[in-house]
Formats: C-alpha cells, sequence, structure tokens
C-alpha cells in the first residue's frame, strides 16, 4: 500500500487565528482558522486521502476498504483510536475538561479524551492552564465558576516552542492566547465547558457551560505536570525524542537533517505530523514530498521506509 497525504478538516471556532492559513498554508476561506483535523475519521471532522488514485476519499471509507493498513494494534480499539489536529489560539480557549471513557461511554455515547500537546510556537510570555493549584473541594469549584475566580486556583504554565503536556482525562485545562499547538489525543469531540470568560458567541449569547458534568469528572487535587517527554537518542541521520506514550497512542519526534530510515511494521500504522522544515519520504510503493504543515499516513507493514530532508515530525502510533 502506498503512503497517501491528507488533507484536514477545519473548525473556525471564535478564538482561533490565521496562522493555519498564513503560515503553514492551509486552503481554508473561514476568517478563522481555529483548527485543522489532519489525522481524523470522527464525523464531527473527517480528515480526506489527497492526491493519487484515492484523492477526495474519507479517511474512514479508506480504513474501510483496506482494515490491513490499519495494523494488529488497532484490534484492540473499537474504532480507529486517534485524533490528530492541529490548533491556532489567536485568544485562549475555554477552560475545559474531558471525561473518561466510562463516564463518556455512558453517559454521552462515545469515549473520553486524553491528550498530548506539543508547542510549535507561541507567543512571549504565553501561558496555559493545567489542573489546579491545590485541593479544592467540589463546592468551592462550583462557587469560583459562579463568581468568575476560577482561574485563581489553576495552575498556570508559563511555556516555549518545545514543550510538551500530557493532559489525562479528568484534568481541568485551557490552551492561553498566543500559542500553536499540535494535539494528538484520543478520538473524541467530548468536551465539557467550565468557564468562558464572559465571551458570547457568534449568536451574541453566552457560550454553554456544562458545570454539573464538569463537577463529576474533574481531578481536584494538583496534577503531575513532569511531563513524558524522554531524552533525545541519536539515530542516523538525526534524533528521536519519546514525546508521550499511553495505551491510547506512542508519539515520537524525529528531527532529521540528512537521511534518516524508519521502519513501520504490522503492528501498528503510522501518522506523520511535519512541524517544521520540508523533505521526502520514500517507501517500496511511493515516494511523497512534503512541507511543514503536511500530514502523511504510511500503512502497517510498509517495512523500511527513507526520510531525507531538514525537518522535524511527529511520528505517532497505537
Amino acid at each position: 500500500m502506498k503512503i497517501e497525504k491528507l488533507s484536514p478538516a477545519f473548525k473556525d471556532y471564535i478564538w482561533g487565528g490565521v496562522k493555519l492559513r498564513e503560515v503553514y498554508g492551509k486552503p481554508c476561506d473561514y476568517d478563522r482558522v481555529a483548527e485543522s483535523w489532519e489525522l481524523s475519521t470522527h464525523p464531527a471532522g473527517p480528515s480526506r486521502i489527497s492526491g493519487g488514485d484515492l484523492d477526495g476519499m474519507e479517511l474512514s471509507e479508506y480504513f474501510r476498504l483496506h482494515p490491513e493498513v490499519l495494523g494488529e494494534n488497532c484490534g484492540t480499539f473499537d474504532n480507529f483510536p486517534v485524533l490528530i489536529k492541529f490548533i491556532d489560539a489567536k485568544e485562549a480557549l475555554s477552560i475545559q475538561v474531558h471525561p473518561s471513557d466510562e463516564y463518556a461511554l455512558k453517559v454521552e455515547g462515545e469515549y473520553g479524551k486524553t491528550e498530548m500537546w506539543y508547542v510549535m510556537d507561541c507567543e512571549p510570555g504565553a501561558y496555559l492552564y493545567f489542573g489546579v493549584n491545590r485541593e479544592i473541594s467540589q463546592e468551592e469549584f462550583r462557587r469560583r465558576i459562579a463568581d468568575n475566580t476560577v482561574e485563581e486556583v489553576l495552575n498556570r504554565e508559563e511555556v516555549h516552542p518545545g514543550d510538551v503536556f500530557f493532559i489525562e482525562s479528568g484534568t481541568i485545562h485551557a490552551i492561553g492566547a498566543g500559542i500553536l499547538i499540535c494535539e494528538i489525543q484520543q478520538n473524541s469531540n467530548c468536551t465539557y465547558r467550565v468557564y468562558d470568560y464572559g465571551r458570547v458567541g457568534a449568536d451574541g449569547k453566552p457560550r454553554e457551560l456544562h458545570v454539573e458534568k464538569a463537577l463529576a469528572v474533574s481531578r481536584l487535587t494538583p496534577s503531575d505536570t513532569s511531563g513524558r517527554r524522554e531524552e533525545a537518542q541519536s539515530i542516523p541521520g538525526g534524533t528521536r525524542t519519546r514525546l508521550a506514550s499511553c495505551k491510547y497512542f506512542t508519539t515520537d519526534k524525529y528531527e532529521i537533517d540528512g537521511a534518516a530510515a524508519v521502519e513501520v511494521d504490522g503492528s501498528s500504522f503510522l501518522s506523520l505530523i511535519v512541524m517544521e522544515g520540508g523533505g521526502r519520504l520514500a517507501g517500496s510503493e511511493n515516494t511523497v514530498e512534503f512541507q511543514a504543515g503536511d500530514s502523511l499516513f504510511v500503512p502497517a507493514g510498509s517495512g523500511k521506509l527513507e526520510i531525507t530532508g531538514k525537518c522535524a515530525l511527529a511520528a505517532t502510533q497505537v
């Protein structure tokens, strides 16, 4: 099977900017391009194959026709387990929380969401919220949402390009203004909005909050913010760094300057998200040129691949 380049679904949420179009050349005419769903079978934003014999085919249809491209590990999941997106937060996202699988399946009929953030770029002094800064009760949490003081009990983390944050379900969080992120997450769109700074939506009304559900799933003790990033390992042609690994996905960062080899066996597909630079990916059946912002899907069992160029890639498998 061939390496496939993917085209994303776009979202124009009110906090979004224009970097995905102006910096990465995303072909979207929205005034705001808040998110691009680069690897997605979710019905709220499916990605598609771009170019070649299968041009325009939804990724979920491709997987239905060719389930062998997923690999053995995907067989342990009820559906495709991963969703990968770019997020351009010109303004701060709402303070929110994602439920666990158990709660989300029971209440929402879909899986929960654990996710990882890789900070691609940010403005000086940009920050995000990650968990609470001390243990609080549900009563205090509810009161602070009502009187607009919830930010006072959140853990604030200043961010820099290259930072990695692993956000387990149940962790209260919010991406702050001026941050561009690559997010690797469970294949879910289940989000409970806790606080939205008094903003209104396109209809002029305050956006819906989900306070009771958020109270039911939020972890109100400080979270482990140490991250799961490991030390970079030298490989021929560059370095490989494990960014995070959990039961839903494993993501490595490859930094290549020259030529490097990657092996894709039958256990899992490989998703490559190009975060910086450009180059060429060569497999046994085809070769694909890529540049920053591109998303490539490599079928399971593709064997040895060669990456040439000067680039940084997020490589995700299950």
